[in-house]
């Protein structure tokens, strides 16, 4: 008898939990938090909660893209990246690409603050400034943005400014924790590079016999097909009679080509990091030029969204620069920076210098190098 009971308890329909709107997205906490520092909207200026909940939203977004870039960061940091991660990666930093680019449209939604309304609360801030956004300083850590980059623009490190200041803070182990959890490596760029470092360039990839002298044969034919695609540009130019000194023309054209040539085969790092700085460059520069090859055509694809993604970053810092001296001018930011003047500098990072570095190579097809083992890059049949 009581064997039955129990059996038809087990078959009786457990009652789902009624799940409530508001109480899934905690909006009795979150509607209770922009109270500011008084902890009350009433005592607020008239436009104060409009400064509050922008800036509020800019750091949800914020948390977003960092678990964004945490789980591209992880799939490209495995030892072996298969074909078919390579979509996943795309799809998550697209998502980052959307929000930064909405995130820069919320600056028209913070000046409609004119300079007057915000200058009855800007007293209040104190020190407080968006240099302390803990979380934009994470995002660069985990994109690879190194503190040699930051200090030769401003020669400070924004992040030891910040756990200083977060020092005696309730947020104090939660910030030192998430900086930590940036730090370390692989960043973004680290994860991409590695990935980068095995693309198979002319049928050939890292360990196979004959592998560098592959590579470095690749980059010499390239260079000499950019060369030649140079004299043909010259001529161009001096049949076209532009009125130019021909002098100038040709000085100008070798200072690029050098150029070119001290990035692709790496005379800009240690010499111990030549070989794998090269062959990094020489994937990026494959990737692209081979691009419409099927199995370059995810690589490409993302890319393409890396690079989207740092210009909108910088998009978002420009706006930022422009949303900041629309409303304060160029006078003292809060937090005691140079204000306008060290927001604009932020607009000159660029963490993934080798995917824009590139461009400035780019040959059209017909003049590309003849692509060996054609077979190797083509749909695989099972």
């Amino acid at each position: 008898m009581k064997l039955k009971k129990q059996k038809q308890m087990s078959h009786q329909a457990v009652e789902p939990k009624q799940v409530i709107y508001w109480d899934y997205l905690n909006l009795d906490r979150l509607l209770n938090l922009q109270g500011g520092l008084e902890g009350d909207e009433e005592k607020l200026s008239e436009d104060e909660m409009h400064f509050i909940i922008v800036h509020q939203v800019f750091e949800l977004w914020f948390k977003q893209i960092t678990r964004e870039l945490y789980l591209a960061r992880d799939k490209m940091a495995a030892p072996r990246v298969d074909e078919d991660k390579i979509p996943f990666v795309v799809h998550h930093i697209k998502r980052v690409n959307i929000i930064l680019a909405l995130a820069a449209k919320h600056f028209d939604v913070m000046e409609t603050l004119t300079p007057q309304d915000f200058l009855v609360f800007r007293s209040k801030l104190g020190t407080a400034s968006g240099f302390q956004s803990f979380q934009m300083r994470e995002i660069e850590l985990l994109l690879g943005l190194e503190l040699t980059e930051r200090k030769a623009y401003h020669h400070v490190d924004p992040v030891e400014v910040l756990l200083k200041a977060a020092e005696k803070t309730a947020m104090a182990q939660d910030i030192i924790t998430a900086i930590k959890k940036a730090k370390k490596r692989p960043s973004v760029r680290d994860a991409v590079h590695a990935w980068l470092y095995r693309t198979p360039i002319q049928g050939s990839s890292p360990g196979k016999p004959g592998d560098e002298k592959i590579v470095q044969g690749f980059l010499q034919e390239y260079l000499a097909a950019v060369k030649g695609q140079n004299e043909r540009q010259i001529k161009q130019l001096l049949d076209n009679g532009d009125g130019s000194n021909e002098t100038v023309i040709r000085q100008r054209f070798a200072s690029t080509t050098r150029q070119m040539e001290q990035f692709l085969f790496a005379e800009d790092v240690e010499k111990k990091e030549q070989s794998r700085v090269k062959r990094i460059r020489a994937g990026v520069l494959f990737i692209e030029s081979y691009r419409d090859l099927p199995l370059l055509s995810w690589p490409r694809l993302l890319l393409d969204t890396i690079v989207e993604m740092e210009e909108l970053f910088t998009t978002f810092r420009f706006r930022h620069a422009r949303m900041v001296e629309r409303i304060i001018g160029r006078r003292v930011g809060t937090g005691g920076s140079s204000g306008v003047d060290y927001l604009d500098t932020t607009t000159k990072y660029r963490v993934f210098k080798e995917l824009w570095a590139v461009r400035t190579l780019l040959l059209p097809k017909e003049a590309l190098p003849k692509l060996q083992k054609p077979e190797m890059y083509g749909y695989k049949l099972v």
